[in-house]
């Protein structure tokens, strides 16, 4: 089979890495323009093209696939299948019906649960016990296509988004290989999504980096799991926004955003319910750093005050 493949980020790559390394052969490679990175704002290929030129693929990098135009090389390539994963573009429906098998997703959820930008994070935020990859056969609705091939992956108490997207890359290209290999030898059994159980997953904003410690110490340690490493959390205290990076949930009562114990442990504030420590910080200019260390060139004392977001400085 001809397999052409869209993606652009490193879960997309790992996707693309497992199919070069299974012997498929892949004419061609879809990703997102070059965008501006780092210090120095440079365009930057993205994982997907970088492996692909790596391996002499020819990469297309349209803004969107609308027109007949933009979807020259696709329409051309001969592909019998488009595998996609994390492309970025949404697929109109003429796009969908140009490989005669149809085009593959792999997605990091176990659907119909957490359609959508955000799998991984929200999944974390949410306290689910598992997720997983869900290799799916696309159609015009948000992750709605009937699924071909579904695996959990426990969720432990110590993931984040990092750790999380890695296992579930590695998981996804192990799948859509197996997927590719029953294809070949024929049409696969597609199960419909359940009507029951829908949840989508919003991209994430930046602005809900904000810690509200109104919230439990639980649902805060969660979220700053799950925003790692983007957007991390933040909050104000003496006049500062701090990002915060990492906390862990502990036992005790105290009164919402107050600091009640700093030591190279961690600081200690209360919450909704418990207290939360935060282990990892990052003074404004500064660099994430362990509470110890962060410690020593910010002061935070027992007595302080996180401001809650209803009441920040503007």
């Amino acid at each position: 089979m001809k397999i052409a493949f869209a993606g652009t980020p490193d879960f997309a790559a790992a996707a693309l890495k497992a199919i070069l390394d299974a012997g498929f052969h892949v004419p061609l490679v879809l990703t997102q323009p070059d965008r501006p990175a780092g210090r120095g704002m440079q365009l930057q290929p993205s994982p997907v093209k970088q492996l692909a030129l790596a391996h002499n693929i020819p990469v297309d990098q349209p803004e969107k696939l609308r027109t007949a135009e933009q979807q020259a090389t696709l329409t051309t390539c001969g592909a019998d299948v488009l595998v996609v994963a994390a492309y970025g573009l949404i697929l109109p429906q003429v796009v969908l019906d140009l490989p005669r098998l149809g085009c593959l997703n792999i997605h990091a959820s176990l659907l119909p649960r957490w359609r959508g930008a955000a799998p991984i994070h929200r999944a974390i935020e949410s306290g689910d016990a598992e997720t997983g990859i869900t290799i799916m056969q696309m159609e015009a609705g948000l992750d709605t296509g009937p699924m071909l091939q579904k695996r959990a992956l426990p969720i432990l108490a110590t993931d984040t988004t990092a750790s999380l997207h890695d296992k579930l890359a590695v998981l996804g290209g192990e799948m859509i290989v197996a997927t590719l290999r029953q294809l070949a030898l024929g049409a696969l059994p597609a199960t419909p999504q359940p009507a029951e159980g829908i949840t989508y997953a919003h991209k994430i904003d930046k602005r809900e980096a904000l810690l509200d410690f109104r919230l439990s110490a639980e649902t805060l340690a969660r979220k700053l799991r799950a925003f790692f490493p983007f957007p991390g959390g933040a909050a104000h205290i003496n006049g500062h926004i701090v990002k915060l990076w990492a906390g862990e949930a502990i036992d005790g009562n105290a009164p919402p955003g107050s600091v009640i114990r700093v030591d190279a442990a961690g600081v200690d504030v209360g919450c909704g319910s418990g207290l939360l420590r935060l282990t990892r910080l990052q003074k404004p200019g500064g660099k994430q750093l362990a509470a110890a260390d962060f410690l020593r060139g910010f002061t935070i004392a027992p007595g302080d005050h996180f401001t809650l977001p209803d009441t920040q400085p503007s």
